[in-house]
């Protein structure tokens, strides 16, 4: 029987091949962890925003309560707009504007018809008609563009179309 020293000393060759080949191995795994040990610490610097946090817990009930105070912003902001949308619809911002001249021994078009609409074509149009004799001033409610009660002149028509053909322009 071969002693063991005789079997290292005839084998030499192949067992400093086989630790020739695991330092290689164990170079390229050293490698391997360092890019994701340096993954790691980019996503850890990111997820703790560069703070020093000594318990992961504390830092996602921190996280938790930003975002409850953003929904709560969120859900202000949300509210806010929708008292501007309900007010902006009910203020005139629609308007039509026409002059003219009803009568023609009078000069110049020194009558005219003004149409003032809502969102919602809603509102009222005033009209005055010049005279020698003075000038008279009319009002009638306007509702979805049209008027209910009193028949309108061709030229509140005209100052209603205005209105709400300048509304879809700015659509």
């Amino acid at each position: 029987m071969a002693s063991l020293g005789n079997i290292l000393q005839n084998n030499l060759s192949y067992i400093f091949g086989a630790f020739l080949l695991l330092l290689v191995f164990l170079i390229v795994w050293n490698g391997v962890q360092q890019v994701q040990l340096q993954k790691f610490k980019k996503r850890n610097a990111e997820l703790f925003s560069g703070r020093k946090v000594a318990n992961v817990e504390d830092l996602l009930l921190a996280h938790v309560q930003a975002l409850k105070t953003l929904d709560k912003d969120i859900q202000e902001l949300y509210n806010i707009s929708n008292q501007i949308n309900r007010l902006a619809s009910r203020g005139f911002h629609k308007m039509g504007f026409v002059r003219f001249n009803p009568f023609k021994d009078v000069g110049g078009d020194q009558s005219f018809a003004i149409a003032l609409l809502d969102g919602k074509s809603n509102g009222l149009t005033l009209s005055s008609l010049y005279t020698r004799e003075g000038a008279r001033v009319y009002a009638k409610f306007i509702t979805a563009g049209q008027s209910e009660k009193h028949p309108l002149t061709e030229e509140e028509k005209k100052a209603i179309e205005m209105a709400i053909s300048q509304d879809k322009k700015l659509k």
